[in-house]
């Protein structure tokens, strides 16, 4: 069992969705990540908070035997982000407010001993900042890399050069269509794989997530709900699921990454059942198997005959 280390954002949330609201509750990417991530292995947590940041928050994470030595407390406030859903479209967050706090002078340092850590997570930050990290580390044995919409708009450069550093790039279906200009799905990916990755995930939210990689190709369906009550962080949990499962397994292949999609799939099923962190929170490994069971009846295919 190897183990993984997340950079990125740990913040304090204001949420409002059709089913439920609250005023001030922990997020944040490496935050979502980790937690998802340290279901399946020890898991090590980079970020910045500020001088509000709870202990009964600082508690939760290290309940789950979050590794912290690299989450330092800063003068100020923590990150602030608020934002509302509509019952219509679940998948779209309209931002109310973004308060950057401490996070704007977020200059990750990654602790000596990490620096050997095989599996890298590069949660959505800056890509400078994502650049800076793989240059403290010592040749991770499989480097994840995210972002999203802002930094493909106003970073693009920057990230066209991390992403050619990295194993693998998880990005949503709007995303890598921006990121590539191509309108079809697979040929997106491939203009992905063109830019150095050897594989790349494309999320496609309630309707699953896609592989393309030098084996080919492989599409996960998602686990259908029966309601969603809050998708902030479902694909932060995605990533930090797969990389935490692909971890444990200690070996890049193709079946385990084929593995690795469906748990984080499963575990991202959970995160968006409750409000912000109450649910993954709470999530163990045997209630993921429990639902991986029900997963596999729904997902199994029918033979036919031509």
């Amino acid at each position: 069992m190897s183990q993984v280390l997340i950079v990125g954002s740990v913040a304090y949330d204001g949420l409002k969705t059709p089913y439920g609201s609250t005023p001030r509750t922990l997020g944040g990417a490496a935050t979502y990540s980790s937690l998802a991530s340290s279901l399946y292995t020890q898991t090590h947590l980079v970020g910045v908070v500020g001088e509000d940041f709870r202990a009964q928050d600082l508690q939760l994470l290290r309940s789950k035997k979050i590794g912290l030595d690299g989450l330092v407390r800063a003068k100020g406030k923590t990150f602030f982000w608020k934002g509302f859903y509509k019952k219509e479209d679940m998948n779209v967050a309209y931002t109310l407010k973004t308060e950057l706090n401490v996070f704007a002078q977020f200059d990750p340092k990654i602790p000596l001993k990490h620096r050997d850590i095989p599996f890298l997570f590069l949660a959505n930050i800056h890509p400078a900042l994502q650049y800076k990290v793989l240059t403290q580390m010592n040749r991770p044995k499989f480097a994840l890399l995210d972002t999203m919409n802002l930094w493909i708009n106003i970073a693009r450069k920057e990230l066209v050069k991390v992403i050619g550093k990295v194993d693998m790039v998880v990005l949503n279906d709007q995303e890598v269509k921006l990121l590539t200009g191509e309108s079809h799905l697979k040929n997106a990916a491939r203009a992905v794989l063109k830019m150095g990755p050897k594989r790349v995930i494309v999320k496609k939210g309630e309707h699953g997530a896609m592989l393309i990689g030098p084996e080919g190709t492989f599409l996960s369906p998602a686990m259908p709900l029966d309601r969603v009550v809050d998708p902030t962080g479902a694909g932060d949990t995605f990533a930090g699921g797969f990389i935490g499962y692909l971890a444990r397994q200690g070996q890049v292949t193709f079946e385990n990454l084929k593995q690795a999609i469906v748990v984080g799939s499963l575990t991202a099923s959970f995160t968006v059942e409750g409000l912000g962190v109450s649910s993954i929170s709470k999530l163990t490994r045997q209630k993921v198997a429990a639902r991986a069971k029900a997963f596999y009846r729904f997902a199994s295919l029918p033979k036919i005959k031509l």
